[in-house]
């Protein structure tokens, strides 16, 4: 199987630990990982804000570098539902027939990462320790866009020496919603400081999901309430093992 990593140009830029974390679980169970230098954004913040013909020229590009891979893996809930609901939509609706044929073959390959590991290639136990407490924050679009359902909790559960501990509200928003955070701050900020009281009643000593995007934003909040409750992506807790983590 051939297998690409997409990042996504919000890991590459700020979280770049966050792929190799992604590379080193995929390895550890076998496998080769290509990443190519030709991928960029996905168009999510273009589409959003109305872009929507000027986010064509991502959408061609996004295929035509990942048209040749049997998967691409992306550690990122949102950017997989942009790819998987949007660019069909983005391709009939401004593209060419031949880019609604291509991006119409190439989105099924597309997985984020947690159903790459459950539902592609059958695996729970990645092989992986992480002796924290741990809570999971299932992001708005891995819990409604995605429907990731109880598959993080799954492969949580299979790391030795875990401690897994419930998250009061775990799923409500956290307030980020990419420039909703920029555009109504207040409302926002009233989001996440609901969120940020949950992560401190959970007890837990990281809190996780599977998106930077929402980590970066409760992380913020936490640290400015002086916080020790680091924030950390799923991946990076599956890529821990034995005199790894700390």
């Amino acid at each position: 199987m051939r297998i690409a990593l997409f990042l996504t140009c919000f890991n590459d830029t700020l979280f770049p630990e966050t792929g190799r974390a992604v590379v080193t679980v995929l390895e550890r169970l076998g496998h080769t990982v290509d990443f190519p230098p030709e991928q960029t954004c996905c168009g999510q913040m273009h589409f959003n804000t109305g872009y929507r013909p000027e986010t064509v020229p991502l959408v061609e590009r996004f295929a035509r570098t990942f048209e040749k891979y049997d998967a691409v893996v992306t550690p990122s809930a949102s950017c997989a539902g942009m790819i998987r609901d949007n660019h069909p939509v983005l391709a009939r609706d401004h593209g060419s027939d031949g880019l609604q044929q291509r991006v119409a073959e190439v989105v099924p390959r597309v997985h984020e990462f947690t159903e790459f590991l459950t539902d592609v290639l059958g695996v729970t136990d990645v092989g992986a320790r992480f002796p924290h407490r741990v809570a999971y924050h299932p992001t708005c679009h891995s819990l409604r866009g995605l429907r990731l359902g109880d598959r993080p909790h799954r492969l949580l559960s299979a790391v030795k020496d875990i401690e897994l501990v419930d998250l009061p509200a775990a799923e409500s928003c956290c307030g980020f919603g990419g420039t909703f955070a920029v555009k109504n701050a207040e409302t926002s900020g009233a989001m996440l400081a609901d969120k940020t009281r949950g992560a401190l009643d959970s007890g837990a000593e990281v809190l996780c999901a599977a998106d930077n995007s929402c980590l970066m934003h409760i992380g913020g909040g936490l640290s400015r309430q002086g916080s020790t409750v680091r924030t950390m992506h799923l991946a990076e807790i599956l890529a821990h093992t034995e005199g790894a983590a700390r």
